[in-house]
């Protein structure tokens, strides 16, 4: 067999069903004779950007596969890449490459070399013989440790060279996961029940781990509220009694009141990282660390405690920890569970009358709001855009299952929601997958829903078009504003989806949003890909403190 025969064999035996790919790489007629269905994209990104959320979507557990074109693929599919690195997705990149013999040689590409920082291992394929190995290699670091994308090299001539048959050994490689030190569970154990007002703050690695389960037990043990990152949205049902709700640029009034006020915060699955898309940590707080990562331990802040493992592993010793220093538990905190529902109320009271608002142009929280309460969110997956839609429904949106809600932010690339709720559909099929996105956004990569269309991946797409940059304050440009309005745009986004293929509505009265809603889902049961714009005022009030 050739090298990428070879390949698309490992890919089958892997469980790799699709491969996304812009055309033209040798890879792809042989994943097609391997019986892995390629999806053409109209652009590298958002075919990164889908096997990204099918990653996500799937904890890692069905890994999203792409291929690029030699030179301009593989050069364009840069971003896509930056943004799964940026949010620890574990995706196998395959970019053709030039010739063993043409390396060197200006000006051709070598995304080896150039994709290294942006990639937790990237290497080529440098003989047909070592392509199970480095295949071996490449899915075991897909599954390890901190996850991140992967990249594998195919040269032009290792592609068509004969791998002898009796060289193709592969087997898929087990998944090695570990536990923490046992002293470093006990430490942190004792500085936990020794706290006053112990906060749990969970990440993405909660998701990954699968360990929703354990972390709600814990909580509970130890009447402790729960907040989440932006990426860890999900890990921990929102509608708990202890749960604070998500901390990214925006918030929640739990978030912000119980955060402050604590003296221990319990990080599980979280980076600890300074960046404007999570809430601060303030200062004089004990921070106990529970990572995967021993690169996160000590990073931006002081670490007092740490726990290096995975995450369901790592709070199955600590559970065993704390059930041996203080027995069955803390009874239910009820001062605690109804202060918290308290603040739910009043912060919630705050934001009325722009959840409810009757006025046209529409309010975007308006939308938001009557998604919420349309969708059946036990059978939903949501996910935001940057900017503006990202802070309209961050704080607001109620998820209350594992992997409902797919929330980035550590890079921001406009268009990203498109091909993720492309991704979950994929990995999700049965359930409802919806991104939320602003007028720029879609401009960016709206072409993709052509994809979505040919390739029968019924998802909803809501537009909210305000013909404006909300999320920049028109202070930070204002000459360029009053002389050139750079902010204003347009477009009738509406008629590009229909000509597309899309079942599209037009929506400008808050009256209309949910019949039309009730029709989008419909329409996706029906199998046809959705778009839904909702007219909307410029509204530039988030909720951050």
């Amino acid at each position: 067999m050739d090298g990428v025969t070879a390949i698309a064999n490992i890919l089958r035996l892997e469980g790799v069903e699709f491969i996304g790919c812009v055309p033209y790489q040798p890879l792809l007629e042989a994943a097609a004779i391997a019986g892995i269905r390629p999806i053409v994209f109209r652009q590298e990104g958002t075919g990164i950007h889908m096997v990204d959320g099918y990653s996500r979507v799937t904890n890692g557990k069905r890994m999203g596969v792409f291929m690029m074109q030699n030179g301009p693929g593989a050069e364009n599919g840069f971003g896509g890449v930056a943004q799964a690195y940026s949010e620890s997705v574990p995706i196998l990149l395959l970019p053709a490459g030039m010739a063993r013999e043409k390396r060197g040689v200006h000006p051709n590409f070598y995304p080896t070399r150039s994709y290294e920082t942006i990639t937790k291992w990237s290497e080529e394929m440098n003989t047909v013989e070592r392509i199970p190995d480095l295949m071996r290699r490449a899915f075991t670091k897909l599954r390890s440790g901190r996850l991140g994308p992967v990249l594998l090299e195919i040269p032009a001539d290792i592609a068509a060279a004969e791998l002898p048959e009796e060289l193709f050994n592969y087997e898929p490689p087990r998944v090695v996961l570990q536990q923490a030190n046992p002293a470093d569970v006990n430490r942190a154990a004792k500085a936990i029940l020794a706290a006053a007002n112990p906060i749990i703050h969970a990440g993405q690695g909660v998701l990954y781990a699968e360990a929703t389960a354990e972390l709600v037990e814990l909580a509970e043990f130890l009447q402790a509220p729960v907040m989440t990152t932006l990426s860890g949205k999900s890990g921990f049902p929102e509608n708990h009694p202890l749960a604070l709700g998500a901390g990214g640029p925006s918030t929640t009034g739990m978030v912000n009141k119980y955060l402050k006020g604590s003296d221990l915060i319990l990080g599980v699955g979280c980076s600890f990282t300074k960046t404007n898309f999570a809430q601060a940590i303030p200062d004089g707080k004990t921070l106990v660390h529970l990572t995967n990562d021993e690169d996160a331990i000590g990073r931006e802040f002081k670490t007092d405690l740490a726990m290096l493992g995975d995450a369901k592993l790592v709070l199955r010793q600590l559970l065993d920890e704390l059930k041996s220093q203080a027995g069955s538990g803390r009874s239910t905190n009820q001062a605690l569970v109804d202060d918290i529902k308290l603040v739910k109320e009043q912060w919630l009271a705050q934001w009325m009358p722009k959840l409810t608002s009757n006025e046209v142009p529409m309010n975007p929280y308006r939308v938001v709001w009557d998604l919420m309460n349309t969708v059946d969110l036990d059978n939903t997956i949501i996910t935001h855009e940057s900017g503006s839609a990202r802070e309209y429904l961050v704080p607001f949106w109620e998820a209350r299952a594992p992997r409902s809600f797919v929330g980035w932010g550590k890079s921001t690339q406009l268009g990203y929601s498109l091909g993720l709720a492309m991704g979950a559909k994929m990995a999700e099929p049965d359930k409802l997958c919806i991104n939320v996105m602003g007028d720029l956004a879609f401009s960016t990569v709206g072409l993709d829903v052509e994809t979505a269309v040919r390739s029968k991946i019924p998802t909803m797409t809501i537009i909210i078009n305000n013909a404006y940059m909300s999320i920049y304050d028109n202070s930070r440009f204002p000459v360029a504003m009053e002389k050139y309005n750079i902010k204003g745009l347009s477009g009738e986004f509406v008629e590009v989806a229909r000509a597309m293929g899309a079942y599209t509505e037009q929506i400008t009265a808050p009256d209309d949003i949910v019949g039309a809603i009730k029709r989008g889902v419909t329409e996706t049961e029906a199998g046809n890909t959705v778009v839904l714009e909702f007219i909307t005022r410029d509204e530039g009030q988030y909720s951050k403190f």
